[in-house]
């Protein structure tokens, strides 16, 4: 059964304040843990005082990490005549966004609210890390006693874990799992600040760090049938048609790793009629013809060949997945159906692109060879052309023709260039080129450098709409699980497993992978002759094979 979980309610209280006017003192005190209680003393506690009698009050405070939640202030005696004060209240994933103007797109990150005049108020449910106060009343000097933030993540142990002897590595992989947890709220989201929605293709990525980090969480099968219960097979998930293809794949993974036939059988009629409908958008030559919204990502986006290169390719590999499935329910008939429409659209040659995450998906399906791929198109300029939704895919084609050393090239300076902006999460989009004289996003905007939230970005992320912590950029998270600690199941729930790690340049790395018979534990160490001693510990009832 699914590993069941509740959200639960954290308190944190900030790392550091950033900055405040000339009309804040003793800022500083915020800085101590609170108890989310105001005082009634017949004195102001020790506390900051903002004092805006004279002009604006204002401060900035920094939590240290990205959080999905809001804050709490604790107010007392904020004016004489025990008045509500108006306070604006700015949340942000970077300092700029804190310090401009937050977008409320899909959640209110920018307001002017009313304060007590002694006690506990609360705003916001949202993505940031960074919160600035503005008092503006000119008669007013507000008491803060209190400025923490709250944060909302689901009860799961952390079950899977990794560790090498590069830090680099080991800070990508924490902001990874970091990003997906973020994301595991009432349902699997993509983003916690923008795009706090249930979408299916961006989910995939999410889903695979789950398995490899929480195991068989409930929040998966949740926002899988959601998903199916709400949209018809011929209208699409999400209205794309790439993203049902992503849920037949979706199905295929979680069926493989954690075994659950029961949950598959209740899966079976909805399968069985997408496969139908996507059945009747194949030509006689193998060529998918499909009319509704064309999509792969962003990036490629506006080309047309890279789209038809991708959607070709990747509804290839859902009926490759929908056919195994079929055979697992026990339908050998219909399922050598779909296995030999899947071959008939391997064939299928159309014009091919140089876009890099349409040729993983390429590679992935079975339409072309790794090896050619990554020597003519994926290591060339390999730091250029990449998205974070689709980077998972490219390190698996990557690592399909081998090169590891590329991977981890991509690990290091691709994801850790982010962390080198000062990101403890990872964003729905990057480009290397926006390292070039850029300012951190966790320091005050330095007018030499460039503001990278505020300039960059471009179709549902321009700017500030950007998000900081989108589920979709975790792949690296499962890609070093199933990579560098090498363990994948061999036969659907792990009843057998092949373990076969590359350590590419580390000298050891160690780790956890949960299974539904319980944690695998390796740990793999460099010998002076080159070669890998592995310790491996499997649960009863797990057999490993070569």
């Amino acid at each position: 059964m699914p590993l069941s979980s509740e959200i639960v309610r954290t308190f944190l209280s900030p790392a550091r304040v950033l900055w405040h006017n000339e009309q804040v003192q003793s800022s500083e005190l915020l800085l101590r843990p609170g108890r989310g209680q105001a005082l009634n003393l017949p004195e102001t506690p020790p506390c900051c005082i903002m004092d805006s009698r004279e002009s604006t009050a204002s401060l900035l405070v920094d939590f240290g990490k990205e959080l999905f939640g809001g804050v709490q202030i604790v107010t007392n005696n904020t004016r004489g005549d025990k008045a509500p004060l108006k306070v604006r209240v700015r949340l942000g994933e970077s300092v700029s966004e804190a310090m401009g103007e937050p977008n409320n797109d899909h959640g209110i990150n920018d307001d002017v609210i009313s304060l007590p005049w002694m006690g506990v108020t609360e705003f916001g449910k949202t993505g940031f890390r960074f919160a600035r106060l503005d008092v503006d009343d000119r008669e007013a000097r507000l008491d803060l006693v209190e400025l923490r933030a709250y944060e909302y993540t689901r009860n799961l142990p952390f079950r899977g874990t990794f560790e090498c002897g590069d830090e680099r590595i080991n800070r990508v992989r924490a902001a990874a799992v970091r990003t997906v947890y973020l994301n595991m709220q009432e349902y699997l989201w993509d983003g916690i600040k923008r795009d706090r929605l249930v979408w299916m293709g961006d989910m995939h990525p999410e889903i695979r760090v789950i398995s490899a980090v929480f195991g068989e969480a409930d929040i998966v099968p949740d926002s899988l049938d959601f998903l199916r219960d709400y949209f018809p097979p011929a209208r699409f998930f999400n209205q794309i048609s790439s993203y049902s293809m992503w849920w037949i794949l979706a199905q295929h993974h979680w069926y493989v790793w954690h075994g659950n036939l029961d949950y598959l059988r209740r899966q079976e009629a909805y399968l069985r009629e997408l496969l139908k409908v996507f059945e009747g958008f194949v030509d006689e030559t193998g060529k998918e013809t499909l009319p509704q919204w064309r999509f792969i990502d962003w990036l490629s986006h506006g080309d047309d060949q890279a789209v038809d290169v991708g959607i070709q390719s990747l509804l290839t590999m859902a009926f490759r997945a929908g056919a195994d499935l079929l055979r697992i329910l026990g339908d050998a008939t219909t399922a050598e159906h779909y296995f030999a429409l899947h071959h008939r659209m391997r064939k299928c040659t159309r014009p091919t692109s140089m876009n890099k995450p349409v040729n993983a998906i390429r590679v992935l399906s079975g339409c072309a060879e790794a090896d050619e791929v990554n020597r003519t198109v994926l290591s060339r300029s390999p730091l250029e052309g990449l998205s974070t939704f689709y980077g998972y895919y490219v390190l698996q084609a990557r690592a399909a023709a081998g090169d590891y050393t590329g991977c981890f090239e991509l690990l290091r300076k691709y994801w850790g260039g982010m962390l080198d902006l000062g990101a403890t999460t990872f964003w729905e989009h990057f480009d290397m080129e926006w390292l070039v004289n850029a300012g951190r996003i966790d320091e005050l905007q330095d007018e030499t450098k460039v503001d990278v939230h505020d300039t960059y970005g471009k179709h549902c992320y321009e700017r500030q709409r950007n998000s900081f912590c989108h589920g979709w950029a975790g792949g690296p998270a499962a890609w070093l699980s199933e990579h560098v600690l090498g363990v994948a199941p061999a036969s659907p729930g792990f009843k057998t497993v092949r373990i076969r790690p590359d350590l590419v340049d580390l000298d050891w790395a160690k780790g956890t992978v949960p299974t539904p018979l319980g944690e695998i534990e390796v740990s793999h160490t460099r010998q002076a002759d080159g070669t890998v001693k592995s310790d491996i510990k499997l649960p009863d009832g797990i057999q490993q094979v070569d």
